[in-house]
């Protein structure tokens, strides 16, 4: 067999192992619905018992519908007597389990029922589905509510369908959305780098030369600005000594230039006059020193003369 046929005959097999899931999928879901459907029936009368007064024969279809559920299921815990390998739970065999089991004719009136009021519960969860659904059908006839259940698989089987598409268009333009971020924050990060290329290059450059000129500038001002002071203060020289001023301080000026010059002299000759009695030593100092008292006594008497003529006036 050539590799097309193998490969034909692959997918026909995958086909049909597929079909049989499907196939028992679908009998899965129809008991396990079934069943949960029973047991929401077994419910709703726990609860209408304890608030209505309900009838015997609902009372005997529910009590008979309970027993024989629970008989099933424990006798489907027991399992098959020939695969048991461990003792029977309590020591119950399947034949005990049995003698549990509603009477025949209850167990026969009760199947006879079971299906309208499967069918009635069913049909309150279509419509309770429905009215979910499309809240505006809360309001129609039943017979309209029946109409569109039957519509409301394809309807939901094409919603699913729909939500399903826009979830894969949703994550490709997920994908894609990355994909412009990623490129954008390149292109950014580009640009970024050529201002700041740009910056450096023009910008920085031309502030420096606008630094340089306006520093130019600024010194230019600033020698103006003295020079400007300088005029001021040579006008104001001008307007405060005229011709005469000068000529009268100029004359000033050579009248106490020779008088220090005189000064320094008489200066000079007192110094070389301390200098020779400096030479003398101790002999002129103590002759210094009785003159000075020599003068003071003199003085004194010539206080006291003065006093007495005074006196005898």
């Amino acid at each position: 067999m050539d590799e097309s046929g193998l490969s034909l005959s692959l997918a026909k097999e995958q086909a049909q192992a597929w079909k049989e899931v499907r196939l028992h999928k679908t009998t899965w879901l129809r008991s396990e619905i079934l069943q949960r459907v029973i047991q929401e029936l077994l419910v709703d009368y726990y609860v209408k018992i304890q608030d209505t007064n309900l009838t015997s024969e609902d009372k005997k279809f529910h009590e008979t519908l309970e027993q024989q559920l629970l008989v099933t299921q424990l006798t489907q815990l027991l399992g098959p007597s020939q695969e048991r390998v461990m003792p029977p739970l309590l020591g119950l065999e399947k034949a005990d389990l049995l003698e549990l089991m509603p009477p025949s004719e209850d167990f026969v009136w009760m199947r006879a029922r079971l299906p309208l009021e499967v069918e009635e519960q069913l049909k309150k969860k279509c419509f309770t589905l429905l009215c979910y659904h499309d809240p505006n059908s809360d309001s129609d006839p039943e017979t309209l509510k029946a109409a569109k259940v039957w519509k409301l698989a394809e309807m939901l089987v094409s919603e699913k369908q729909q939500c399903q598409e826009a979830r894969s268009q949703q994550k490709e333009q997920g994908v894609l959305l990355e994909k412009k971020r990623a490129t954008y924050s390149q292109v950014l990060l580009r640009c970024l780098a050529l201002l700041h290329r740009l910056l450096q290059e023009h910008r920085l450059k031309t502030q420096s030369e606008l630094d340089r000129i306006n520093a130019q500038y600024l010194e230019i001002k600033c020698s103006a600005m003295i020079l400007k002071l300088r005029m001021e203060e040579l006008k104001i020289l001008s307007d405060t000594y005229t011709a005469e001023k000068v000529e009268v301080h100029r004359l000033i000026r050579d009248r106490l230039e020779g008088a220090i010059r005189l000064q320094k002299q008489d200066m000079e000759k007192s110094r070389q006059v301390l200098n020779t009695y400096e030479v003398l030593g101790e002999e002129f100092d103590k002759l210094v020193k009785e003159y000075t008292q020599l003068k003071q006594t003199t003085e004194n008497r010539r206080w006291a003369l003065q006093e007495f003529n005074k006196a005898c006036r």
